[in-house]
């Protein structure tokens, strides 16, 4: 295997995982948040939370692996980190990965 499609194979993969965390995100601040302090349902924030944990670090590890392996500099290591903590972060990062 060659090392570009090596390479595009894990930001494909980055790409993914940053797709879901930031789904996970939305589904925790939009409708799991709401629905535990609007309609008493706590463990809705319990799950979709946990699970939001787990992407969030997964993000972060993939992150950090591609920016290895693209030599991705410091500047852009930080705004993917920025983006994962803000909702609809995720997406607008991986928009500008894209160009």
């Amino acid at each position: 295997m060659s090392a570009e499609v090596k390479n595009n194979t894990h930001l494909n993969r980055f790409i993914t995982v940053s797709r879901a965390e930031g789904i996970s995100f939305l589904l925790l601040v939009f409708i799991a948040m709401p629905l535990k302090y609007a309609a008493g349902m706590p463990l809705m924030v319990k799950y979709v939370g946990w699970a939001h944990g787990l992407l969030f670090m997964a993000y972060i590890a993939q992150m950090l692996y591609v920016a290895y392996l693209l030599k991705w500099d410091v500047l852009k290591i930080i705004y993917g980190f920025i983006a994962a903590l803000l909702p609809f972060g995720p997406f607008v990062f991986e928009r500008s990965l894209k160009k």
